[in-house]
């Protein structure tokens, strides 16, 4: 199995320019490949990237602008990596995006990198670079400090540096044995998880996990440093001599001033540690869910769907449910863990999770209900957790749909109904390799 470890490093100011003109090179090799593609595609050709990267390495010894003051190609001077990965890469988003439409998914076709809109990063070889405990030895830079050892022991696949703010950080891709890759439980509850907005995940056990909600902590400072920001981008327009809220030529470049640079750092510093808290709040719960359970049940949110609520939106993805969901499902795997994925359309806040009566008049500001049939009192979340928990131990359900709930009759329905999921089963086929058994067993020895 590959992991990756992401360490920070410690650059020096040379260092970090080799870094911004790398990872530079990198995005306009991307941009002229994309181009071409383009171009070669819309005059009836079938372009490829490795066609591609042979007529680049052509031009590059006679087009003025691969050229220096001297006509020397100023490519040379930078590693091989950061102007051959971005043919790859393209090639891999085209494939992508075919695969999209092949599947019926909403598809992107790649798009142009603009400076300060686009991530900085660098892919680096596995052959080219070496790790002597915190310090990484890069090519064409030399050594780096790091902040920490690699944690994994195994086989290095490769590397990618990236700059988030104005931290750098190395993210060294490594296969390990699966004996290092297997954890062991500390406990084996089954649980249902119901996320939420006032409380990011309710458990069936009666505990309610509050999410951190870092942006709505940080909105008064976040509105005001974006102003900031913005009044030095105004005064650069007017400067310029361009119209307060007109659109800029292509190519114009307004000037940077130094108190410019310095918001813009001050700003994207504070969006990096927002990021941050989120993620390590999405990390912990969910590595605890998934030690602490051998199986537990989420429901399949539409969070696409959430986010177009535009009175719910922030709040939505303060919390995170695109990452609570990919984490749950790679670390499941991990504890050997069963996770089970509910239907979206199983009704587990309207069903009464001691009789199974369904309340069809119960809406989204009612938190608290009672039930007409058995008179229990629920709680909104705690109940919905209860109805997930019972789908854990089900092995064959009827699908769901929005208006009959696996056509049980209206008003009552069984304690159990709704359609489920396996992570592990979810594309479709089965593993006949023996992973199950081997990790079970790995997970015992741990």
């Amino acid at each position: 199995m590959q992991r990756t470890h992401t360490i920070a490093r410690c650059p020096t100011p040379e260092q970090v320019d080799s870094f911004k003109r790398a990872c530079g090179t990198a995005r306009r090799v991307w941009n002229w490949a994309l181009n071409e593609w383009n171009r070669q595609y819309a005059a009836g050709g079938r372009p490829n990237a490795m066609a591609l990267k042979k007529q680049f390495n052509a031009i590059t010894y006679t087009d003025p602008q691969w050229l220096d003051e001297s006509g020397r190609p100023w490519v040379q001077d930078m590693h091989r990596d950061a102007h051959a990965q971005p043919f790859r890469n393209l090639a891999n988003a085209w494939e992508r995006f075919f695969a999209d439409l092949r599947e019926g998914k909403e598809a992107h076709e790649p798009r142009l990198k603009k400076k300060g809109r686009c991530r900085d990063s660098l892919y680096v070889a596995n052959d080219t670079f070496t790790l002597m405990g915190k310090t990484i030895r890069l090519p064409r830079i030399g050594d780096v400090a790091m902040t920490e050892e690699l944690r994994f022991a195994g086989t290095m696949l490769g590397a990618t540096v990236s700059r988030t703010a104005d931290r750098w950080f190395v993210a060294i891709q490594v296969e390990v044995p699966d004996a290092q890759c297997y954890r062991r439980r500390t406990s084996h509850e089954v649980n249902g998880v119901d996320l939420g907005i006032k409380a990011a995940a309710t458990i069936s056990s009666g505990e309610v996990v509050e999410a951190p909600k870092p942006l709505k902590a940080a909105l008064r400072r976040l509105n005001i440093r974006s102003r900031r920001l913005s009044r030095k981008l105004q005064a650069a327009k007017k400067a310029a001599g361009c119209e307060r809220r007109a659109r800029l030529p292509k190519g114009t470049r307004l000037p940077v001033s130094n108190n410019r640079r310095t918001s813009a750092a001050t700003l994207a510093r504070l969006h990096a540690r927002l990021a941050n808290l989120r993620a390590d709040f999405t990390h912990k719960l969910t590595t605890r869910l998934c030690r602490e359970n051998q199986a537990f049940v989420i429901e399949d949110g539409n969070v696409k769907g959430m986010l177009a609520n535009e009175k719910l939106a922030r709040a939505i993805a303060d919390v995170g449910f695109g990452m609570l969901r990919s984490q749950l499902e790679y670390k499941a795997k991990r504890y050997g863990t069963r996770l089970v994925i509910a239907d979206r359309w199983y009704p587990r806040s309207r069903l009464c999770s001691i009789c199974g009566w369904k309340n069809e008049a119960l809406t989204l500001r009612d938190r608290e209900w009672v039930c007409a049939q058995c008179g229990a009192h629920h709680d909104r979340d705690l109940n919905a957790a209860r109805n997930l928990k019972r789908l854990a131990t089900v092995t064959a359900l009827p699908v769901a749909s929005p208006t009959s709930n696996g056509g049980a009759a209206a008003g009552t329905v069984p304690a159990a109904a709704g359609k489920v999921t396996l992570v592990r089963d979810d594309g479709g086929h089965q593993d006949t390799s023996g992973q199950e058994e081997n990790r079970a067993h790995l997970c015992a020895l741990s």
